[in-house]
């Protein structure tokens, strides 16, 4: 197998927990995405878009630099998945950048970190002036690269955006089949919908996990409906999702609340990595006019939340998540659920999608659990 062959992404175990399945009411699976290469679901979206663009210019006879401006886990998936497949990736962030994370994009194998500008907006505008739109490169191979580029005829240099491209939507769409198989069969037609789960709880920062999910649940149901009656299909309820979001970085809530895609002013969220000021076009569409057989339900949470999750799931399990990431478990195991799921049952099936991330320490995690000792709500 050559290496653009390869996925730089793996398939991720799917667990009952009976645990949080007593907390919640209901039966509670982890896909547990925190265990991809790169510590996230970032691995499929932005491994997808590498390796697809890896494909098209090794076709060509390219070769690929990639260049990511994200400082957090889309820039590591990218740093991983370019390592992985046996290409450079630079990745330009803020001043504004935590130590620990630059140490971590350098020992996964970034060929270089650089720091520009005091956030994301100034880096990410520097990475496009500097390396990418100085490109002259036609498909054809007839272009004339610009002599500043410095850019050899046969090399191009591939812009990774976080989450707003239809490649990582497939990406991460990869995980709606795996969940298919790994959840227990329904033990007849009679127990709901021709998904095998009837809701499914993910965090939507931009919405890159979030419109890989409702994606993957689309194809899922349009190839099970086709082989049933038209009695049998609509008969079925919807499969719920529920977009998760926590209080300060809710720009997808806020866009539903202004019925038109909108942006906040500024994110004062402590989980940045839900730190998108607006979520991408087809975040809204979906959330707003989801596809047939899908029901999209938006739920906000606070950043005291978001801690109990990851404390939860710590606990438990023994597994260390971020904020971001801990804000759907939160609203899986609580009082949110049974609010935007009236009527849920025991037998009722929901998936939390466990999507990891790596700006987590065992420290953070204590102070979390001193400041809600402390009152924190």
């Amino acid at each position: 197998m050559s290496s653009s062959d390869k996925k730089p992404w793996i398939e991720t175990p799917l667990i009952e927990s009976s645990t949080l399945s007593k907390h919640a009411g209901c039966r509670i699976f982890l896909k547990l995405e925190l265990l991809q290469p790169s510590g996230s679901f970032k691995s499929r979206g932005i491994g997808n878009l590498i390796l697809s663009e890896l494909q098209k210019n090794s076709n060509k006879g390219k070769t690929v630099h990639f260049f990511s401006s994200s400082g957090g886990n889309a820039g590591l998936a990218a740093v991983h998945a370019a390592r992985d497949l046996g290409c450079p990736c630079t990745v330009i962030v803020p001043h504004s950048t935590k130590p620990m994370m630059i140490a971590k994009l350098r020992d996964a194998g970034a060929s270089d970190v650089i720091q520009h500008g005091a956030s994301w907006f100034e880096a990410d505008s520097y990475l496009r002036r500097e390396f990418i739109e100085n490109q002259v490169v036609s498909d054809s191979g007839s272009g004339q690269e610009s002599a500043d580029a410095g850019l050899r005829r046969d090399s191009v240099n591939v812009y990774v955006p976080p989450f707003d491209h239809p490649l990582i939507w497939e990406g991460a769409a990869s995980m709606v089949e795996e969940m298919a198989r790994q959840l227990p069969p329904r033990r007849s037609d009679k127990e709901g919908a021709s998904f095998p789960a009837d809701v499914v709880v993910c965090s939507v920062g931009g919405g890159g996990l979030f419109n890989g999910v409702v994606e993957g649940i689309e194809q899922h149901l349009k190839r099970t409906t086709s082989m049933m009656s038209g009695d049998t299909a609509r008969r079925h309820q919807p499969v719920r999702v529920l977009a998760v979001e926590t209080k300060g970085a809710d720009s997808l809530a806020y866009s539903l609340r202004q019925g038109k895609l909108s942006s906040l002013t500024e994110i004062t969220s402590q989980a940045t990595s839900l730190g998108a000021l607006q979520v991408a076009q087809k975040t809204f569409t979906n959330a707003s006019s989801p596809p047939y057989g899908i029901e999209v339900i938006s739920v906000v949470g606070s950043d005291a939340e978001a801690a109990k999750g990851s404390l939860r799931l710590a606990d438990e399990t023994r597994l260390q998540v971020e904020l971001a990431c801990g804000i759907g478990l939160e609203v899986a195991t609580g009082q949110r659920l049974r609010k935007a799921i009236p009527d849920l049952k025991p037998e009722t099936r929901v998936v939390v999608i466990v999507c990891g991330g790596s700006n987590i320490t065992s420290e953070m995690l204590a102070e979390y659990r001193a400041k809600l000792q402390g009152g924190w709500e």
